[in-house]
């Protein structure tokens, strides 16, 4: 029942044409929830796409929630860390599940009970939790656990994960924005948090966004913006978008 709820069917209306800079070929990779394996399939497509098409500079975005729920969490940041330091033009967004995260090793205990609901077992046991250990926690014992075992550069990487990424006529951002709201004026818990104040909204955004957070069983095809959280946990479709020019594609892997 829960899982059915994080899902919606996708209307696909027409987006408006919208440019990336020239030059430029962008591939923004929805959430990864802990699916090392899908992050390797797609990086390897991904890189075989660019390579097939003419010379441009590929930057390559990660639109957030890493970590939960999938068996990997571990994994996923420590090989999105080696992207970091390995490939230029690459940028990663923070999701709710980073900012759970960071509330947790602040000590928030109500953050841990949301984390808990969320698929935080899975990100405490990739660490080296036991499974006994966390059955037996409270939540201020889940605090102290993801203290002790997330190691000290994983939880500094993850503080420094953006907001958001402008490029050309387009928005990257985890969740979404705030209808109304200037991009300056958008907070960070809105980009990272916002739901259906944002996917009801019909009305043209100062950008064009692409987005993850909200599920869909496939890409969500809007006239103001683009959603591609297709669930790669539980789906095995982790799903990403390319850009060039005026162009738009995609690539899964699951075809």
């Amino acid at each position: 029942m829960v899982f059915k709820r994080l899902f919606s069917r996708s209307a696909k209306p027409a987006p408006r044409e919208t440019r990336v800079p020239s030059g430029q070929r962008i591939y923004a990779i929805g959430d990864i929830h802990g699916r090392l394996d899908l992050l390797d399939q797609l990086l390897a497509q991904i890189d075989a796409d660019h390579a097939a098409r003419p010379s441009a500079e590929q930057h390559l975005i990660l639109l957030g929630d890493l970590i939960d729920r999938g068996p990997a969490s571990r994994g996923v940041i420590e090989r999105v860390m080696q992207l970091a330091r390995q490939r230029t033009n690459f940028r990663c967004l923070g999701g709710n599940h980073e900012d759970l995260l960071l509330r947790m090793l602040s000590g928030d205990t109500k953050s841990a009970a949301v984390f808990h609901r969320v698929g935080g077992r899975e990100t405490l046991l990739s660490y080296g939790v036991s499974e006994s250990d966390y059955e037996n926690a409270d939540f201020p014992t889940l605090c102290d656990l993801a203290k002790r075992h997330v190691p000290e550069d994983h939880a500094a990487f993850v503080s420094s994960l953006e907001d958001y990424v402008a490029a050309g006529d387009y928005l990257f951002v985890h969740a979404g924005i705030s209808p109304g709201k200037p991009l300056a004026a958008q907070l960070s818990e809105e980009l990272r948090w916002i739901r259906r104040e944002f996917t009801e909204c019909d009305e043209a955004f100062e950008k064009f966004v692409i987005h993850g957070h909200t599920i869909t069983e496939a890409v969500d095809l809007r006239t103001n913006r683009i959603g591609i959280d297709t669930g790669a946990y539980a789906t095995n479709r982790l799903t990403a978008i390319g850009l060039e020019g005026g162009d738009r594609w995609f690539l899964s892997t699951l075809a």
